[in-house]
């Protein structure tokens, strides 16, 4: 395959391919406009060539919504996100996205074929037969498909995104799970002396999520200056277990630790050092805070499966072990500690996030904000009355 390239106009190239012989004797050429600048342009001309002979070059007219979703995948989504969050994605488009609107060819997708898609998924998409999908599952489906098709957008594939004049659907947003200090010191007493101890104490002292607890070592805590750094986290996957970084730069971060923690911490590592000696060199060290009895990770499957029989055990509402970091954010903000700095103990990369998440815990805070405002501008006031 040869090419060439001449410029139309000011920003627009047409590059033209000889692509050799037909069956029938005639010359095959394919014509391409590009628009950009010079160097832009000889980049994609020489794209175009090397897939040609590498022999993945797709001809966009034929192209239809599930080849182009399965080489997004490949060529994309699997080297810009983790592991876990890959598999979702397949696993999105393998048996939701593809059966739906894979036949389409993809420059002719549009956005009422796309609707359609999420009213049936809404309507009866669950794939045991049993009635639709939630409206949070659906609209996990968009943000899927909207990000897929942007970037067929940038790899100019299409001239627009047709999920931009698509109306996604909006969840119902249920008030989170949390528990009080009361509900927390019944959780821990119950956990007291159990593997789920450590786990609990540090979900609610400084709301770490389970990954990242459960890849918490040794390494990254100082006890005397009473910090843990967050430096990685722990997945499942299909794979199997799996430490990877954390997910922003945010999550990133140095939690300061509450005393009645840092206690624990403390006996927690001495309980830990007796049960390395007694198994001698069975013990796999990986320096792990919550590792189980021979060193090893626990399974983020294992652990929150067993939080379930806690919480019952414990009588507290049936909540999840995320449902912690959720509690220790909420009685943060009860107590009136500035959201940006329980943005930075959570690792959300905005503090809009917090606010957002939040937002059940912020009407009695205004309404405490007004009731302090009220009682100072009073108490000035009969001041200045009796000077007078």
């Amino acid at each position: 395959m040869k090419g060439s390239m001449t410029q139309r106009a000011p920003g627009s190239w047409t590059m033209r391919f000889d692509l050799g012989i037909a069956p029938d004797g005639k010359r095959k050429q394919k014509t391409v406009t590009f628009r950009g600048t010079k160097r832009e342009a000889e980049r994609e001309m020489t794209r175009l060539l090397n897939e040609f002979h590498n022999g993945t070059l797709v001809e966009p007219g034929r192209l239809t919504v599930g080849e182009y979703l399965r080489r997004w995948l490949t060529d994309y989504a699997r080297g810009n996100v983790g592991v876990k969050t890959y598999e979702r994605y397949a696993e999105i488009v393998e048996k939701h996205l593809i059966p739906a609107l894979g036949h389409h060819p993809l420059a002719k997708l549009q956005p009422l074929q796309i609707q359609a898609y999420y009213t049936q998924a809404l309507e009866n998409g669950r794939r045991d037969g049993r009635g639709g999908l939630s409206a949070q599952t659906v609209l996990h489906h968009h943000r899927l498909l909207h990000a897929a098709l942007k970037q067929a957008v940038k790899w100019q594939l299409l001239a627009r995104n047709p999920t931009e004049a698509v109306e996604p659907p909006r969840p119902v947003h249920l008030e989170m799970q949390v528990l009080d200090e009361e509900g927390v010191v019944s959780l821990l007493a119950a956990a007291q002396g159990s593997r789920l101890y450590v786990p609990c104490l540090l979900a609610v002292g400084t709301g770490l999520r389970l990954g990242e607890i459960l890849a918490l070592r040794w390494e990254d805590l100082d006890l005397k200056a009473g910090t843990l750094s967050v430096r990685q986290a722990l997945e499942q996957t299909k794979a199997g277990l799996a430490f990877k970084q954390p997910k922003t730069a945010k999550s990133r971060r140095v939690v300061a630790l509450p005393s009645l923690l840092i206690e624990g911490l403390v006996r927690h590592k001495g309980e830990q050092a007796q049960k390395r000696l007694l198994l001698g060199p069975a013990y796999q060290e990986h320096g792990l805070v919550n590792a189980q009895d021979d060193g090893q990770p626990w399974s983020v499957k294992v652990i929150s499966k067993a939080f379930e029989h806690l919480a019952q055990k414990a009588g507290v509402p049936q909540i999840r072990f995320h449902d912690l970091r959720h509690s220790h954010a909420s009685q943060l903000l009860k107590q009136g500690v500035q959201l940006k700095v329980v943005s930075e103990r959570l690792g959300h990369a905005r503090s809009s996030t917090t606010m957002d998440i939040y937002s059940h815990v912020l009407p009695g805070m205004q309404e405490e904000a007004a009731r302090r405002m009220d009682a100072a501008l009073r108490a000035a006031m009969t001041s200045r009355e009796q000077s007078a």
